[in-house]
């Protein structure tokens, strides 16, 4: 865990697609200092939660079926269908937000620290690390390729109908958690990898509140969750500090992760 200390920062972007804004900007203040994982939760940390509770979480999952993407009962967080087993240091893939949410709750009650999802304003306060420019590293994506495993050159063959960076980060699918550069605060792969689910409820536009960077919450149920982050076979323009991604708690995918965070006591 990453001692994230207490600050204030702009959250959001005058940005966005269609649909899926990633403002207004707001002024956010993380009242109190968090502590945040260092790296993505892996296979082999999720594999001791599922041996330690008999937790089920079968398919399917959304993975490469014949070179493109699609729900298959055959795939999941054991065998997510990226043309080799997982390895231990790599970040678990095909778990929902339930199933972090599962696995966080188990954590806190196995160490009796107040183990949690991060909001999406601890996360994107986080992953900007004092940065104020599109991209975490610097003003563009092409610098990127130390810091990230996205959609680039070294992945360019999956041919996903979208143009790759001309960059090579050295990854087609996962990469192990730790294998890039970390941000200021000392956080890997806040930006690739694997698309990490927070605590929010996706609303858009931005409400006025909270502003203290609590999480979002709807008033009944929550259609869909935020995931922050970009993954390994995401391009270049959804990498961005602001950009903002929503599934259903139930979706499983073989580029959505998470990491964990930690209230200080």
């Amino acid at each position: 865990m990453v001692e994230i200390p207490a600050g204030t920062f702009v959250m959001g972007a005058d940005a966005g697609e269609t649909g899926r804004p990633e403002g207004p900007p707001r002024r956010v203040t993380i009242e109190k200092p968090f502590a945040l994982g260092r790296y993505e939760v892996t296979h082999a940390q999720y594999a001791a939660f599922v041996s330690a509770t008999g937790y089920s979480a079968p398919g399917p999952c959304r993975t490469l079926v014949g070179g493109v993407f699609a729900n298959s009962p055959a795939h999941d967080w054991r065998d997510p269908g990226l043309g080799a087993a997982p390895k231990p240091d790599e970040p678990v893939v095909c778990v929902s937000w339930r199933d972090a949410k599962a696995y966080v709750a188990w954590l806190a009650a196995t160490t009796g620290q107040p183990y949690r999802l991060p909001t999406e304003a601890e996360w994107e306060y986080a992953a900007r690390a004092g940065s104020t420019t599109e991209y975490a590293w610097e003003t563009d994506m092409e610098g990127g390729c130390a810091y990230a495993n996205l959609y680039d050159a070294d992945a360019a063959g999956l041919a996903f109908g979208w143009a790759p960076s001309a960059c090579g980060d050295g990854a087609k699918f996962l990469s192990r958690v730790g294998a890039y550069k970390p941000n200021a605060f000392g956080l890997h792969d806040m930006i690739g990898n694997v698309w990490e689910w927070t605590q929010d409820c996706y609303v858009i536009p931005y409400p006025s509140i909270p502003t203290d960077g609590r999480a979002i919450e709807a008033a009944g149920a929550c259609e869909r969750r935020t995931v922050r982050g970009a993954a390994w076979m995401t391009r270049t323009d959804r990498a961005r500090s602001s950009f903002r991604g929503r599934d259903p708690e139930a979706a499983r995918f073989s580029y959505f992760g998470f990491r964990v965070a930690r209230d200080n006591r």
